[in-house]
């Protein structure tokens, strides 16, 4: 048990993985390229990539703006941008599966990648076979999202049968840790730079990077 509790949910972007600026400039450019060459979107790569990065200040999301002002539909963006995403630029962490198998929690993957991109990355970072039959997307529950409210988490407990209560998700988002919170979930924030989780309420601990978070399970600190 970890925190008390049984099973541990992770985010797969950004929190099995490291995150830094050059990466997530990587991919704002992926989806302006998405946007202007396969979704035929009426602008330069350039100008599209700026308002990606701005809709991703504002709404947690690089294309909300494009839903709301440029008639973009989501579900469209959501297949063309995976089939995209530049998976091989991703930099795995070393062993990370040594780790994951030493875990004491049942363990599972629920992410806003969709499920040919989600199971590319998890080959990328060599933990497929460990999550192969554990792993998510938001489209098996016919959402796009995981900011928009606390059912898409509570669904994800019904289908692996786990009470919201004994569960534990792990992401570098806070818009999706607070839904989480809102299921009953505990939640562990990963940060890269400083860690500026100290105001909300919805988040139980937060750890710089999921390296540290497995080192203190591992090391009996938290377990």
């Amino acid at each position: 048990m970890v925190f008390g509790k049984n099973v541990i949910i992770y985010d797969l972007d950004e929190t099995l993985y490291g995150k830094n600026k050059e990466f997530s400039d990587l991919l704002d450019k992926t989806m302006a390229e998405t946007l202007v060459y396969d979704l035929g979107l009426k602008m330069s790569v350039q100008e599209a990539k700026e308002l990606v990065t701005k809709s991703y200040k504002m709404y947690r999301d690089g294309g909300e703006i494009f839903y709301r002002d440029y008639g973009i539909d989501n579900k469209d963006l959501f297949k063309a941008y995976h089939l995209r995403k530049p998976v091989e630029k991703i930099i795995p962490y070393d062993n990370l599966i040594d780790k994951i198998e030493k875990i004491p929690a049942d363990q599972y993957i629920f992410t806003a990648s969709d499920r040919y991109a989600s199971e590319k990355i998890l080959k990328h970072l060599g933990l497929f076979e460990f999550f192969k039959d554990k792993y998510y997307s938001v489209e098996d529950f016919g959402v796009f999202k995981k900011n928009k409210s606390a059912k898409v988490y509570e669904d994800f407990c019904k289908k692996i049968n786990a009470n919201p209560h004994d569960a534990i998700f792990v992401d570098d988002s806070y818009s999706n840790l607070k839904f989480a919170k809102e299921a009953g979930m505990t939640t562990v924030k990963i940060y890269y730079n400083n860690n500026s989780s100290g105001d909300k309420e919805y988040i139980d601990y937060a750890y710089k990077g999921i390296e540290s978070f497995f080192d203190d399970i591992l090391s009996l600190k938290i377990a």
